[in-house]
């Protein structure tokens, strides 16, 4: 047999992929590894943004040069309670992951490649090229897989320049003062320059599916309700991010057969937030630092990460069900009002993935902002079947 093509594939140059392939052409040059991406740039249409204490430092520095804005504090914003919590803020646009990765790929680039099917070993692009490598790692996005019970977060992002400036020093992740629309809705706010802010329209909701035109009057809106003119929209992103409620870690990855896969796909994110970024960091340093990189050793390696992050992640699966499966949609404000009323080092910890046992006892204790029994009915729902079945 001929020697493969390359040392390793990436398919997709989405955030997971994109930092594998960086982390690996900077520490490991010697490495023959190739990024697919179907479009004419990596990255989409995206905004990532993290808390600073979610990474180490030394994580920290190295996405420096990705961050395109900082703030040293947010707001969050609901119907009977405002807050501002001090913290470091990041976001990273898609247009800067591009401007900086794609140099610094260079020949490890290829983009308009579109793959038209992959195994643990080749690609298969459109244009009838079969591409073979020790390992090819899937970053296409999410996988729909019956094992697993999910809501969703759908949003809907506008970076608008305003006609004078909005007057925020803050970002705003969460506004939910706004009509609910069937589902925990908030609007998220970054203040990007004195007169351009980015305002994404976001819904905890049952379906992925949601109407872009509502969701852009929505937007339309919530900018004249405080007083900004739109003088244009200068760019559109949106999405519908994967909300773990159940599953069974052991069947999706089975049926993986063996494919090794990053980000999404590999269930490598926040189960309530749905923010992926520092999971992205800790993978690609991981892929970076592993003697073995063919496909069986890298499939066994990230689904060790996987299962342990589905073990670790168990209390926000079950947060989530109490919050998709107790009470009245339009009331599931009330169960983030409540969270947002602890304290915020516990906060902090919460979107790190950091949460102890005292902040889970903090967090579930006092009286629930939603009734009791069907709080308790949906602790209970641990399969995906009992969830499905529910309704």
């Amino acid at each position: 047999m001929n020697a493969p093509d390359y040392d390793l594939i990436l398919a997709g140059g989405g955030l997971a992929n994109g930092l594998i392939a960086w982390r690996l052409r900077t520490h490991r040059p010697d490495l023959r590894i190739l990024l697919l991406e179907q479009e004419a740039h990596i990255g989409g249409n995206h905004t990532w943004s993290f808390h600073a204490s979610d990474l180490t430092d030394v994580e920290r520095d190295w996405v420096a040069p990705l961050v395109a804005h900082r703030w040293p504090r947010y707001d969050v914003v609901f119907p009977d309670h405002a807050r501002t919590l001090d913290g470091e803020y990041c976001s990273i646009a898609s247009s800067d992951f591009a401007r900086v990765l794609e140099p610094a790929l260079g020949p490890v680039l290829r983009t308009g490649a579109r793959v038209t099917a992959l195994a643990p070993t080749h690609v298969d692009l459109a244009d009838g090229t079969t591409l073979h490598a020790h390992a090819v790692i899937d970053g296409r996005g999410p996988l729909p897989d019956a094992g697993l019970a999910l809501g969703y977060q759908t949003f809907l992002g506008q970076d608008v320049r305003l006609a004078a400036p909005h007057g925020l020093s803050a970002p705003i992740i969460m506004d939910a003062s706004v009509a609910q629309q069937g589902g925990y809705r908030f609007v998220y706010v970054l203040p990007l320059a004195p007169d351009r802010v980015l305002i994404e329209d976001t819904h905890y909701v049952d379906a992925a599916a949601r109407d872009p035109a509502k969701l852009r009057a929505n937007i339309a809106a919530y900018a004249a309700a405080r007083g900004w003119t739109i003088a244009e929209v200068l760019r559109e992103e949106h999405g519908a991010l994967p909300i773990v409620l159940a599953g069974d870690v052991e069947r999706y990855w089975a049926n993986l057969a063996g494919q090794p896969c990053a980000g999404l796909r590999a269930g490598l994110f926040h189960f309530t937030t749905g923010y992926s970024l520092p999971h992205a960091v800790r993978l690609a340093g991981l892929i970076a630092g592993s003697s073995r990189l063919d496909a069986p050793a890298l499939f066994d390696a990230i689904r060790a990460v996987a299962r342990a992050e589905w073990q670790h992640q168990g209390f926000f699966r079950l947060l989530n069900r109490m919050l998709f499966l107790a009470g009245s949609p339009d009331a599931r404000w009330r169960v983030m009002q409540r969270f947002y009323r602890l304290p915020a080092p516990l906060i902090a910890r919460f979107y790190a993935g950091a949460t102890t046992l005292s902040d889970k006892a903090r967090i579930l204790s006092g009286k629930p902002p939603v009734p009791v029994l069907q709080a308790l009915d949906a602790a209970r729902r641990i399969h995906p079947h009992q969830i499905r079945t529910s309704a």
